[in-house]
């Protein structure tokens, strides 16, 4: 069976289909077994710390940090993110349930830009997915910085001590440094022996039945948690689809403000649109049992953005089209 016919390659030629399987797969799991909620739970980091070890694997480290040179790049990701994101919530942010839980969790999730699938999603639809690649550790390390800053803007000073800096702390420990010190040890043992390039491209198949097993896990770990409180998650869903819409104009006139390539310009768009719901998570479940239904309200951003970034998929190269010679490709 040649490498371009076997499982793998047809899970790669299909991969919106098979995220959206395995959302719909661990919601059926949560329903028919919530007793494994718990055990799913702990096993959401490991998951998720080998999906972004296999993501970082994908990029040699000089091209890393040579991504790291793109000034203009990372200046426009965090406008988008850190800027003109809180202003948007911002403007949702009176309309939204008046339960405190379910607001605490509806911030917690759209604060944070996502440091993972963001990097599958952009790439579908020709954004670079090098320069998202090299702002993950940037862009984690600022919305822990941030975050809890903004929590006491938009709650107030009993609601911005609930998340601590240590989570945080843990969580880009083992979803950003681990993963990426293995992927570059990989990747200096694959320069070197054959076994290495072997192993390396092993891994390299990994992708997408990793974000398939991420995503199964973390939805059937909190599925069990709806029990009566389906009618306030399903009130948050209006916000999280208007926050897709809006976040694509906003992504593109930041992408034009700092005059960036076409295929940078979509990652922007990509980054701005995209939470980061799997590594917050977390916090989520960390938080006391009163204010429980935020991780249910957490989870439900990232079924909701899965069907939305089908449509980014198909919909940002026609927002962002290909510019003229002179213009597509500008160094960031």
């Amino acid at each position: 069976m040649s490498p371009s016919s076997g499982p793998v390659a047809a899970m790669e030629r299909h991969q919106v289909p098979v995220y959206l399987g395995a959302l719909a797969a661990g919601a059926l799991v949560g329903r028919l077994a919530p007793g494994a909620g718990p055990g799913l739970e702990h096993a959401i980091n490991p998951v998720l710390a080998a999906l972004l070890y296999v993501t970082f694997l994908q990029v040699p480290a000089a091209e890393l940090l040579r991504s790291l040179r793109a000034g203009r790049f990372l200046a426009a990701a965090l406008v988008v993110n850190f800027a003109v994101v809180p202003l948007v919530v911002a403007a949702m942010f009176p309309f939204l349930p008046e339960d405190r839980a379910v607001r605490l969790g509806v911030l917690l999730v759209l604060l944070a830009p996502c440091v993972d699938y963001v990097i599958v999603f952009s790439g579908l639809a020709g954004g670079s997915a090098e320069r998202l690649l090299a702002a993950t550790p940037l862009l984690l390390l600022a919305q822990m910085v941030l975050l809890p800053g903004l929590l006491f803007l938009f709650m107030g000073p009993d609601l911005g001590g609930v998340v601590e800096a240590g989570p945080f702390v843990e969580a880009f420990t083992v979803l950003i440094v681990i993963p990426l010190t293995l992927a570059w040890l990989t990747q200096a043992w694959a320069a070197r022996r054959r076994a290495g390039q072997r192993v390396a491209g092993a891994m390299g198949t990994a992708m997408v039945p990793l974000m398939a097993a991420t995503l199964l896990t973390v939805v059937a770990s909190q599925v069990p948690k709806l029990g009566d409180s389906l009618g306030d998650v399903a009130r948050v869903v209006p916000f999280y689809v208007l926050f897709l819409v809006v976040m694509a104009f906003a992504g593109l006139g930041v992408s034009r403000l700092f005059r960036l390539g076409t295929a940078d310009g979509r990652a922007v768009v990509f980054t701005g649109a995209t939470r980061n719901s799997l590594v917050v998570l977390p916090l989520a479940l960390a938080l006391p049992d009163a204010l429980a239904i935020a991780a249910v309200v957490v989870v439900t951003q990232t079924l909701v953005e899965v069907v939305g970034m089908v449509i980014y998929v198909r919909a940002v190269p026609r927002l962002l089209p290909v510019a003229s010679p002179g213009r597509n490709g500008q160094p960031g």
